[in-house]
């Protein structure tokens, strides 16, 4: 049996802890309230910082909305010093608006007539005109059947000749119009009284004889397009026919 050996230390430091532990414990308790302490500092400070810079914030806006009414009001000031001119640019804007509504539909018959004689024979005597056009409010009728072309006026006259006219030659000359939608002879009557063939023609016009009188030049439409897409048109259309009889 073995026995156990105590060591005994000489000249170490002695120790001991008189101290309460009561007094510790409130060590303890105001070593955390300083803390608690500093922290609610802290957090106080913080709002107030939050506070100041939202005032500050808010004190900029309000001066800034100030001062841009301020401008407005200056502005409005400066406008009442220009209304009789406004009232005067609204009143020309409002007469340009009606010219350009009244004159949208209308045609120089004077100058179309004038065109028509022109591409007559010299010895066609024009003897009567009917017209019938186009409202700004009230659409013109357009055709029921299927081939005719869209118009914006009909023009129906009357010519008188000494021979026989040569119909063909007519349609194709007013074809040349600005405008021509189609155009056919009604009749062609001998008036035993006067020797003279009187042949009647109904021409069909569309919007390219209108005569854009208040239209600006950079929005004006073109009034010979129509005219040559047409005549373009039908000089395919008998080519294509030429060769298919040729090819036949």
């Amino acid at each position: 049996m073995s026995k156990s050996t105590e060591t005994l230390v000489i000249g170490g430091v002695p120790r001991a802890d008189l101290l309460p532990l009561e007094i510790r414990a409130v060590h303890r308790g105001k070593r955390g309230m300083r803390s608690m302490i500093y922290a609610t500092l802290g957090v106080v400070l913080l709002v107030f910082v939050a506070t100041g810079t939202s005032f500050y914030f808010a004190l900029t806006a309000q001066i800034q909305l100030q001062a841009e009414q301020n401008r407005t009001a200056e502005l409005l000031v400066e406008q009442q010093k220009y209304a009789d001119v406004r009232v005067v640019q609204d009143a020309l804007a409002t007469v340009k608006a009606g010219q350009m509504v009244g004159s949208a539909t209308e045609i120089d018959w004077k100058a179309y007539i004038d065109q028509i004689e022109a591409t007559l024979p010299p010895n066609v005597l024009v003897v009567e005109i009917a017209i019938d056009g186009a409202s700004p409010l009230v659409d013109y009728g357009q055709p029921s059947a299927p081939l005719q072309g869209m118009r914006v006026a009909t023009l129906t006259f009357g010519a008188a000749t000494v021979a026989l006219p040569d119909t063909d030659a007519w349609l194709v000359a007013l074809s040349k119009l600005p405008g021509y939608t189609d155009a056919n002879p009604d009749s062609i009557t001998l008036d035993e009284e006067t020797g003279l063939y009187k042949t009647v023609v109904t021409m069909h016009i569309g919007e390219g004889a209108w005569s854009q009188r208040f239209v600006p030049e950079d929005q004006k439409v073109d009034p010979n397009a129509e005219a040559d897409g047409e005549v373009d048109a039908d000089a395919d259309d008998s080519g294509d026919a030429a060769n298919g009889e040729g090819g036949e």
